[in-house]
């Protein structure tokens, strides 16, 4: 009877193997859906259409970006985490994803363990900016206006989580104070806020700040990245403005559910590298003041990342008294 039942069970799992190879073998063969948990139109929103249009000519199937925003990104990103490993939901998130575990006490995935890694695509540095009549006119006297006015000044960020208040708690951390801060329900609420002087200082990545910058619908101070932005050359990095470590970029990784057949997550990475080799994409990434992460879009790096960034981000908010909602 034993012998029977293991031969059984042999069998089924065999049936089963067989099943999702050939399930993966016609990889993808319908639409697959691409999760953005911010709002449309916001900066991680721009990267995920541009890369979508550039992935499918590769699958051969249309990507459809679903905008599933809320909970600093994390109810997106769970329902991505919940979903059937199938390689038809798949997801565009940023930095976030690593910040989750220590701002909500249930993020609804782990950062860790809860998924199947494709690679890293973008870094996108970010922009120190004000509104357009804001008094100070360059970051030395920004950063002694804030010291001196602390508690006249608000910040505004894209909610709890969003690249915007990650940045926006760095620079209050590095001057040592505190402001006002005001959350918004994504990114376009708060610039539009800021451009109608509603609010008066933000911190947001140059996908979404470069245009109004240009236009001079808001004012800029300087940009986290180690090296000026090639979109913005008269912009000075926060690093020549004396502060060494301030340095932020909000990378941008895909992942899929646990447990994704490898041959899902092969085509998906194959699909990845080769659309962020395209040049229209390139092109759109370096309009915004993004860097293409060429070399890292892999699995093992993605997974890198996160393990590294999950605690650095944790022992930060612990240091500045931020508890998990």
């Amino acid at each position: 009877m034993a012998v029977a039942l293991n031969k059984l069970f042999v069998s089924l799992g065999a049936a089963l193997a067989c099943s999702v190879t050939a399930q993966a073998a016609g990889y993808p063969d319908h639409p697959i859906n691409m999760v953005v948990p911010f709002a449309a139109g916001g900066p991680t929103d721009n990267v995920a259409r541009a890369l979508a249009e550039a992935m499918r000519p590769v699958l051969g199937e249309t990507i459809v970006v679903e905008n599933k925003g809320g909970a600093g990104g994390s109810i997106g990103t769970s329902q991505v985490a919940r979903a059937k490993p199938d390689g038809y939901n798949i997801l565009l998130m940023h930095i976030g994803f690593s910040t989750a575990p220590s701002l909500y006490k249930k993020p609804g995935y782990d950062a860790i363990n809860g998924m199947s890694p494709i690679g890293l695509v973008v870094d996108v540095p970010m922009t120190i900016i004000a509104r357009e009549d804001f008094p100070p006119n360059n970051i030395q006297e920004l950063v002694q206006y804030l010291k001196d006015n602390q508690d006249k000044v608000s910040l505004a960020n894209a909610g709890i989580g969003a690249a915007s208040h990650l940045c926006g708690t760095m620079l209050t951390e590095a001057l040592g104070i505190e402001l006002l801060t005001v959350p918004y329900k994504g990114t376009a609420p708060a610039i539009a806020d800021l451009m109608g002087k509603q609010v008066d200082v933000m911190c947001d990545q140059t996908t979404n700040t470069t245009q109004q910058i240009k236009s001079g619908k808001v004012k800029v101070y300087a940009v986290t990245s180690p090296a000026r932005v090639p979109t913005l050359p008269d912009v000075p990095t926060m690093q020549e403005s004396g502060f060494k470590d301030f340095e932020v970029g909000i990378w941008h990784g895909m992942w899929a559910p646990k447990d994704t057949p490898q041959p899902v997550v092969d085509t998906l990475v194959k699909a990845l590298q080769t659309g962020m080799a395209d040049k229209d994409f390139q092109n759109r990434m370096a309009t915004l003041g993004a860097t293409v992460m060429d070399k890292e879009a892999n699995p093992a790096a993605l997974q890198a990342k996160v393990e590294q960034q999950v605690p650095q981000w944790a022992a930060l908010f612990k240091k500045v008294g931020v508890e998990p909602q």
